[in-house]
């Protein structure tokens, strides 16, 4: 069992992909250096600022608080994590899914509570980042996160459903106008994001014909001054932290859960590997950050993080911190020339988003031909929870259960036990054999050790059984159960059992709980 591991431990490529702090650094100094680069940086910054705006004030509509606070949030977030992150070029702000979460405190208890809440949430997000809690993402399935990306894909689309019913009927041929920009102007040139000349086009065309249509400032007042210090006005006793407490954790998970998985995306996409432990913890500090200037904190966003990365070519912080600094100043600045934004531009960037999201190699018909029907199952399952819940935590959770219970179910029944040895000890010659000798073949865990006890003939074995565990490994307490119960089967006839062949680790295992685990049935 130890060279499958020597192997794995060596295709690891965590010593030499990661890069270290300075390279970090180095990298974003040399965006600064590279007008190219930082040209790249700085117009994906706007263009996801402009896309934020709108969210923003939908996710604070969501929480049940005013406007201003989810876009004070998205700035204060995305310039925190810009220094603070482990992964470059992700976009952090306000959130559905956390906005899902706290919700009731703003509606139940009122605004203190409901930023108390905030920062509490970002210091358990610190302390899971200390514990370790980012090495989990390793027992995410690969169709988990297959599920995860197509879901979101879908929650993105049906987020604009509201802006495409019940409005005037210019509003499809601009979305549509705005689709065919971002799908042709790229094939031209590259120059400038799509996305933005979208928005630009589509904003002028509107201005220049008069229409009055649905834009950002219909979604909500915007800010016109800077956030401020906020201390939440809130008793410090154990009566608060049981108010506060489930949804802080709640929102802890559950930002950390969507954040951590958008930084696995984003790893596959730029073809390089973030540190998973230091985002974790600078989510926390982001969302403290957020808490003390009066925000609704949030989580990595996946539809701004592809229009960043995917869309607009961004790959270091810079386009993360200017994405904050231009939400804020567009608000503060041009509020009036971004009130007059039509939604139906940024309706055709999230569209677009939510095209270039979905996996649709996943589902096309030689792919799930090809691939194993619990695999599949997998995959559409954790889609379906987390449409239906609106919750992306849900659906990972389903997912991964689901992996682990279609795992356990596949290899449950690959372990063996054969009859190989049958001696006549004694040489008595009377042909009946004085030790029987088993051969157990095979991983030994709670899925494959539950028959176990069932594969040993008790009444017509001889007075001596050997049980050889040479092909096999014992991993859990489970497999040590089963065999105590074999041979209290065996001695409740006066028969005796030897394990032998055990390796290191299973004996090591064996012998530590043998005995400890209760009566043998």
């Amino acid at each position: 069992m130890t060279e499958p591991r020597t192997t794995e431990v060596r295709q690891q490529p965590h010593t030499r992909v990661v890069p270290e702090a300075g390279e970090r650094e180095t990298s974003t100094r040399a965006a600064l250096r590279n007008p190219r680069r930082l040209k790249t940086e700085v117009l994906a910054g706007l263009v996801v600022a402009l896309a934020l705006i709108p969210e923003a004030i939908s996710f604070s509509i969501i929480a049940g608080v005013d406007p201003r606070v989810g876009l004070f949030s998205s700035f204060v977030m995305a310039v925190t994590i810009a220094f603070v992150g482990g992964r470059p070029a992700m976009i952090s702000a306000a959130t559905g899914a956390v906005a899902l979460v706290i919700a009731p405190v703003a509606r139940e208890y009122g605004m203190d509570y409901f930023i108390a809440t905030v920062i509490l949430a970002g210091i358990l997000q610190i302390v899971l980042a200390v514990l370790g809690v980012a090495k989990l993402m390793r027992f995410i399935p690969r169709m988990v996160m297959v599920g995860f990306v197509n879901a979101l894909a879908i929650l993105i689309f049906l987020a604009q459903l509201p802006y495409l019913i019940g409005v005037p009927w210019l509003v499809y041929p601009l979305v549509v106008l705005g689709l065919l920009i971002m799908v042709g102007l790229p094939k031209v040139t590259t120059v400038v994001p799509a996305p933005l000349v979208a928005i630009v086009v589509i904003t002028l065309l509107m201005w220049g014909a008069g229409w009055e249509l649905p834009d950002v400032a219909d979604q909500g007042e915007l800010p016109e001054s800077l956030p401020e210090l906020f201390i939440p006005n809130v008793p410090l006793t154990l009566e608060t932290l049981q108010i506060i407490g489930p949804f802080a954790l709640g929102m802890a998970l559950v930002g950390l859960l969507e954040s951590l998985m958008t930084a696995k995306l984003v790893d596959g996409i730029t073809d390089t590997h973030s540190d998973k432990t230091r985002e974790s913890w600078g989510q926390g500090v982001a969302n403290v950050a957020s808490g003390l200037f009066g925000g609704m904190g949030g989580c990595a966003m996946i539809g701004q993080t592809m229009i960043n990365v995917k869309v607009s070519g961004a790959r270091t912080r810079i386009s993360t911190f200017l994405a904050g600094v231009f939400l804020l100043a567009l608000v503060l600045g041009a509020g009036p020339l971004v009130g007059m934004i039509p939604m139906a531009a940024l309706v055709a960037v999230m569209v677009m988003v939510s095209v270039a999201t979905f996996d649709w190699h996943s589902i096309h018909p030689a792919t799930l031909r090809r691939m194993p029907h619990s695999e599949n199952v997998v995959m559409l399952l954790t889609v379906a929870v987390t449409v239906i819940t609106e919750n992306l935590a849900y659906g990972v959770i389903v997912g991964v259960n689901a992996a682990i219970i279609l795992f356990a179910r596949r290899v449950a029944h690959f372990a063996s036990v054969d009859k190989v040895v049958e001696t006549d000890v004694d040489g008595d010659g009377d042909g009946e054999p004085d030790v029987r000798t088993y051969k157990v073949s095979g991983e030994l865990f709670f899925a494959t050790s539950n028959d176990l006890v069932y594969q040993f003939d008790y009444s017509g074995d001889p007075d001596r059984v050997v049980i050889d565990l040479s092909d096999s490994h014992i991993w859990d307490a489970s497999t040590v159960a089963a065999l105590d119960a074999v041979q209290t089967k065996y001695e409740r006839l006066g028969k005796s059992v030897e394990i032998v062949g055990l390796n290191w680790s299973s004996a090591a295992r064996h012998g530590l709980l043998t005995g400890q685990l209760g009566e043998g049935h």
